[in-house]
């Protein structure tokens, strides 16, 4: 187990032959197209213009493929070793195709290019390693194309995917972004912070007990939080609607809501009554305006509505838990 995390069961790059260089060279094409592929596939539906240059990206290095295998043929023969990237020590990795499904659009872009700076440096590598003339040219010429004047993902990026492409991509990721977090977060949010309020206050005033108050908000808020992740997650899967992972949306509405409640339930932890008081409500306060923000940054819901909605409605919820608690 040592020696895998270490890396001691690796070989040394600089005791491969020149066979196995063409080998790995082999491998690791074949492995970088088909994560470009996976790179498409994942794009395709919300970024097709940005899959067409992971597809060429990937027909490219097939093609590398193609001359390496050939070269290997005329100077090996047609039994190419067995050996990769995980096989040498120091060696770049790539990360599982099923990571791409947590990369931003941006990102992968950036990736992309990382895999082929380091593409570059290991054909460099690699021709200073062999001593056949043709063989070395062929990797020599492999790095030139791996590098060009701009990398390969920039410059397919200017074929396919120019400037008022990438925009309508960046307002699709945002758009996303709203529908997978922003909205059930803020929906969870409203919903811990006001529907918490009469419960919480009217246990303050009713009782005048910090740690009771406490108590009823802490179970309050928590079963809120659960109860609201749950619905968002079961209620739609986001495969019609476009709205991302069930369980992302669950984990950001159950979270936000729960952090909506323990705003205004953790001040209660002061034991001065009137303390705890003081601060909740201005926690309440600090809230409710957080809302309005968020409904008019993201959601692009004018000021006025935004007030009127979230500070308005929890003012009355508020003052019905004053009420009922004095009752």
């Amino acid at each position: 187990m040592l020696s895998r995390l270490t890396g001691f069961h690796r070989r040394p790059f600089d005791s491969l032959s020149e066979q196995e260089i063409l080998a790995l060279a082999i491998s690791s094409e074949e492995d970088d197209a088909r994560i470009y592929l996976a790179y498409a596939d994942h794009l395709h539906g919300d970024y097709p213009q940005s899959a067409k240059v992971f597809e060429e990206m990937a027909a490219e290095e097939g093609e590398h493929r193609a001359l390496l295998i050939e070269r290997h043929k005329a100077r090996f023969g047609d039994r190419i070793p067995l050996i990769r990237r995980d096989h040498v020590r120091g060696y770049y990795e790539r990360k599982p195709d099923w990571l791409v499904k947590n990369l931003s659009i941006d990102r992968i872009r950036q990736t992309a290019e990382d895999m082929e700076a380091q593409a570059h440096t290991f054909y460099l590598a690699a021709a200073r390693r062999t001593s056949d003339a043709d063989t070395r040219k062929l990797l020599g010429d492999l790095a030139l194309a791996e590098k060009g004047h701009e990398s390969l993902a920039r410059r397919l990026g200017l074929e396919h995917a120019p400037a008022d492409v990438k925009a309508q991509e960046a307002e699709t990721a945002r758009r996303k972004f709203i529908l997978t977090y922003v909205q059930p977060g803020l929906a969870g949010l409203m919903d811990g912070s006001v529907s918490t309020l009469a419960p919480i206050f009217a246990t303050a005033f009713a009782t005048g007990d910090t740690w009771t108050t406490f108590l009823v908000g802490l179970s309050a808020s928590i079963g809120a939080g659960i109860s609201m992740g749950f619905t968002e997650a079961a209620h739609d899967d986001g495969v019609i609607s476009g709205r991302g992972s069930p369980l992302k949306r669950g984990l950001a509405s159950g979270i936000m809501t729960a952090i909506g409640g323990l705003g205004h339930a953790l001040p209660y932890l002061i034991p001065d009554f009137t303390l705890a008081t003081t601060v909740a409500i201005a926690v309440v306060f600090i809230e409710l305006w957080v809302i309005a923000w968020i409904q008019n940054h993201w959601m692009e819901t004018p000021w006025s509505r935004a007030i009127f909605q979230v500070v308005l409605g929890g003012a009355l919820v508020f003052a019905a838990g004053i009420l009922i608690g004095n009752a």
